[in-house]
Parts: structure tokens; sequence; C-alpha cells
């Protein structure tokens, strides 16, 4: 039983994104799907279900953090039947050669801990996209002249960072970019079968200060959605 999703059975499409804010997942529904519905309002948490070229999709906000995220993929996927779960959202570059704008796919996640942690005891968990969707999104991205980088990323548990030099040595290390949700994402859906991705746009860069208007955010966030639902469906 889901406590957190107040969606009747049938309402949830195999194949879900999930942005952090839930008002995002609404403009994006109204924006990409066709005959889109709300499904899901419980606590604010909105979710949306309709068509995109044919193919059912819904798309439902994780909210902020891999807490937050660890509840809303656990029922999608647990009592929805999702098997398909696209996180989209934002991240701060941590290299040099990624830019504002750029795209990245998390192919691995780093992190300090997340809901997961306590179920892997001492075992240090990898957590991972799943490989055709992180290689359906990789071409889509060239296909279409998108600056895209893949590799690993930094799910942190904390939004206000004091660990400047955690974050030094994330850099040295390769860590393309910092994110909230990546790693809990994927651990829960290695846990119930399911295929994950992280596809995130550069809105943010931690080493050169710099960040991107709101109008630049919601223009960018277009693309990746795009992103997203052509990879669920190559």
């Amino acid at each position: 039983m889901a406590l957190h999703i107040g969606a009747k059975p049938g309402e949830i499409a195999e194949t879900v994104l999930m942005p952090g804010d839930p008002l995002r997942a609404k403009w994006a529904a109204e924006r990409f799907l066709t005959d889109a519905r709300c499904v899901n309002q419980v606590r604010g948490m909105l979710g949306y279900s309709g068509t995109w070229q044919g193919h059912r999709v819904s798309i439902h906000g994780s909210g902020m953090g891999m807490a937050s995220m660890s509840i809303y993929a656990h029922e999608l996927i647990r009592d929805f039947g999702a098997s398909t779960v696209i996180r989209v959202g934002s991240t701060g570059a941590m290299q040099d050669h990624v830019n504002l704008r750029d795209i990245v796919l998390a192919q691995a996640c780093t992190t300090i801990s997340s809901p997961s942690r306590p179920l892997f005891r001492e075992v240090q968990f990898a957590p991972c996209a799943d490989f055709g969707l992180l290689r359906a999104a990789h071409d889509a991205a060239r296909a279409q002249g998108v600056a895209v980088h893949v590799g690993n990323v930094y799910s942190s548990d904390v939004f206000y960072d004091e660990r400047p030099d955690l974050n030094a040595v994330m850099t040295r290390h390769g860590v393309l970019a910092v994110e909230m949700e990546a790693a809990e994402l994927y651990s829960v859906a290695a846990r119930f079968g399911a295929r994950a991705l992280a596809v995130m746009t550069v809105s943010d860069h931690l080493l050169r200060d710099e960040h991107l208007s709101s109008m630049d955010r919601e223009q960018g966030f277009g693309q990746m959605f795009e992103l997203a639902l052509r990879a669920a469906f190559a």
C-alpha cells in the first residue's frame, strides 16, 4: 500500500520521469504529454500521467534529497509497477571541461550516506545506471548536437555544504558534478529490478561560481526532458 501516492491502480505508467520540484512536474506534463491529468496531490507532491508519441508516461515529483526520493521511487516501483524511472533535474559541475547548460548522465554515483546505506551495512554498494538507458540518452544527445558528459556524480545528502575539502577530493577523482538524489534512485531501482537513469542539466558551476538564470534553467530543462523521453523509448 502506497502511503504517499494517492493514484489509483493503473494510473501510473511503467515509465516515470522524476523532477525534484512538483511544480516542474506540472510544467513538464503540460508541455510534453498529451491528455495529461493529475493523478497525485498527496502532501503537494504532484504527479501526472499522459502519453508522449503514443507511449504512456507519468511525471512525478521526487522532492529534494535522497530521503524524499527514496520514498517516492520505492512506492512508484513497488506499488505501481514503474519499471523505468528517470531523474530529470539540475546539477552543479565539478570539472573545468563541463559547462553550464551541458547535460550530465550519471553512470555511477558516489555518496557519503543514503537511506539505503544501513541495508548494506559494511558493504560499499556502488549505485549505477541502467546501461541501455544510459546509451540511449547519450546517443540522443549526440544526435541533437547537445554537449553531454557521462561518468561519476556525487550524490550529496546536504545542500549547504561545509566541506570544501571534500569537493576538492571529488574534483581530483574525476567526479563530474554534484546533485542530491541519483544514488538513492539507483539503489531502490536495483532492489526492485527496475531500470534507472539520472539526466541532469548543469545549472551551476562550483569551480567558477557560475549560475544559470531562471529563464535559462527553463529552456535547458526542456531539452533534458526530451532527451529523457527519447532514451526511455529508444
